[in-house]
C-alpha cells in the first residue's frame, strides 16, 4: 500500500479542544464534589439540565488517549528513540513545568477549594512520576500523563525495532491481547504497565492512523473493531464504578453511545473526508488545549469561588473557561514555546556530546609495541677479502614504532 501525504490535521487539533472543554464541562458542571466546593450547591442545583451531559465529560479524556494514539504513531515513524524522546520532553514539560508553578501559588494564596501539599509533594510533581509513588498531585488531572507516559514507554519499543506497518500492526494487537491477560493475572505490575482499560483507546488511534496513512484493510479494519469492542466494555465497567463511587445515576449506553461517536468521528477524518478542513484558527486551538487541560481544573474551581456571587452560574460558567482559554494562550506564548524551544536545543546539544564521547571512549584494540626489531642482516666479524667484502649487504636501520590508531567507527 502507498503512503498517503503526510499534512496537518487541522479536523484533529478541533477535536482535541473539543476533548478538552467536554473533560472541563464535567469538573465545572458534572463532577459532584468539585461542583460543591466550587459552586457552593449541588450540581443539580446549580445545573438543572446541564449537568446531565456534564456528567459524562470525564470522557474526553478517552477521546484524548485516542488522538494521542493517532498523533504519536503519526510523529514517530522514522524516528528513532531518541529524537522521540526529545521531542515528548520538549511537548510535556515546559507547559506542565509552569502549570505546577501557577497552580501551586493560587491553590498557595486562595485555598478555598484545594488545600496545600506537602512540598515535597509539589518538587515530586516537576518529575511527572508521583503518580506511580502514590503522592498526590499538584492538580488531579495529572494522572492522565502518568498514563500517557506508560503508553510511551510501551510504543518506544516499536520505535526502537523501527516503525512499519506489519511492526505497528502486532503491537497493537499484542498490547491488546496482552492488557487482557494482565487484567486477569492478578499482578499490579502488570495492569499498571498494560492499562487494561485505556489499551483499546490509545490502540484505536494507532489504527486509524494506520487506515490514514496506508488505506483500508482487514487486519487494520479489524484491529479497530478489536479496540472498539473492548473500549464500550471499559467505558460500561467505568460508568458503573463511577455511579456507585460518587452516587450518581450515569447510562451506560449513554456512555457506549458517546464512546461510538468518538470512533465514527475519527474515522471520518482518517478517511480523508475532513481534509479540506484547514481553518488556522484550529490550529491555534489545538496548541492551547494542553495548557488549558493543566490549568483548569484547581485554577478554574478557584476562579468559580470567587465570581460565582457576581452572575447566574450559565454566565460564570462561560466566563471562567473564557478565563482558563486566555490563561492558556498566555502560557502557550509566553512560556511553553520559548521554554520548549530552549530545551530542545539543549537535549540535542547534550544528545550529540554523548554521541561523541561513546565513539572516542573505546579502547583501542591495537597496542602500541615496545620491541624494537633485531636488524635483518647481522655484520660479520669475519675478516674478508675485497671480493667477499662487496657482496656482504649494509645492515637495515631498526624501523621506530609506529602508532596505530584504531579505526574510529560510527
Amino acid at each position: 500500500m502507498t503512503p498517503a501525504p503526510a499534512r496537518r490535521l487541522a479536523a484533529l487539533d478541533g477535536l482535541r479542544l473539543v476533548a478538552a472543554l467536554f473533560v472541563s464541562l464535567y469538573h465545572f458542571t458534572g463532577y459532584r464534589p468539585g461542583v460543591l466546593d466550587a459552586w457552593g450547591e449541588s450540581r443539580e442545583a446549580a445545573f438543572p439540565e446541564l449537568h446531565l451531559l456534564g456528567q459524562y465529560g470525564w470522557l474526553g479524556v478517552e477521546l484524548f488517549f485516542m488522538i494521542s494514539g493517532f498523533v504519536i504513531c503519526m510523529s514517530s515513524w522514522g524516528r528513532t528513540p531518541g529524537a522521540f524522546f526529545r521531542s515528548r520532553v520538549t511537548r510535556l514539560f515546559p507547559a506542565y513545568w509552569a502549570a505546577i508553578l501557577i497552580t501551586t501559588v493560587v491553590v498557595t494564596i486562595w485555598p478555598v477549594v484545594r488545600g496545600h501539599l506537602r512540598y515535597s509533594d509539589i518538587l515530586l510533581n516537576f518529575s511527572m512520576m508521583q503518580q506511580g509513588l502514590g503522592a498526590r498531585s499538584v492538580d488531579a488531572v495529572y494522572w492522565t500523563l502518568w498514563s500517557e507516559g506508560l503508553f510511551y514507554l510501551l510504543f518506544s519499543f516499536a520505535i526502537w525495532r523501527g516503525l512499519t506497518l506489519k511492526r505497528a500492526i502486532v503491537f497493537g494487537y499484542g498490547w491488546l491481547i496482552a492488557a487482557t491477560l494482565a487484567e486477569q493475572s492478578g499482578v499490579p505490575l502488570l495492569k499498571t504497565f498494560l492499562q487494561p482499560n485505556y489499551a483499546p483507546f490509545f490502540v484505536a488511534g494507532i489504527a486509524l492512523y494506520l487506515i490514514y496513512r496506508f488505506g483500508s484493510d482487514v487486519l487494520l479494519w479489524g484491529l479497530l473493531g478489536l479496540s472498539y469492542v473492548l473500549a464500550v466494555y471499559w467505558t460500561d465497567s467505568s460508568v458503573r464504578h463511577f455511579n456507585g463511587r460518587f452516587d450518581v445515576d450515569m447510562r451506560p449506553v449513554v456512555g457506549a453511545a458517546l464512546v461510538t461517536g468518538f470512533f465514527v468521528v475519527l474515522t471520518v477524518i482518517a478517511l480523508g473526508y475532513t481534509s479540506r478542513i484547514q481553518w488556522g484558527w484550529l490550529t491555534t486551538a489545538g496548541a492551547l488545549t494542553y495548557p488549558f487541560y493543566l490549568l483548569h481544573e484547581n485554577v478554574g474551581w478557584t476562579v468559580i469561588y470567587g465570581l460565582r456571587d457576581f452572575a447566574p452560574p450559565l454566565v460564570i460558567l462561560a466566563a471562567v473557561i473564557a478565563i482558563m482559554l486566555v490563561a492558556a494562550y498566555l502560557l502557550h506564548r509566553l512560556i511553553e514555546k520559548p521554554l520548549a524551544r530552549v530545551l530542545k536545543v539543549k537535549l540535542e546539544q547534550a544528545s550529540a556530546g554523548l554521541g561523541r564521547q561513546d565513539r572516542f571512549a573505546r579502547p583501542s584494540s591495537a597496542p602500541v609495541s615496545s620491541k624494537i626489531p633485531a636488524p635483518a642482516a647481522p655484520v660479520s666479524s669475519k675478516i674478508q677479502t675485497p671480493a667477499a667484502a662487496s657482496k656482504i649487504p649494509e645492515p637495515r636501520e631498526a624501523p621506530e614504532d609506529t602508532l596505530v590508531l584504531p579505526r574510529v567507527r560510527d
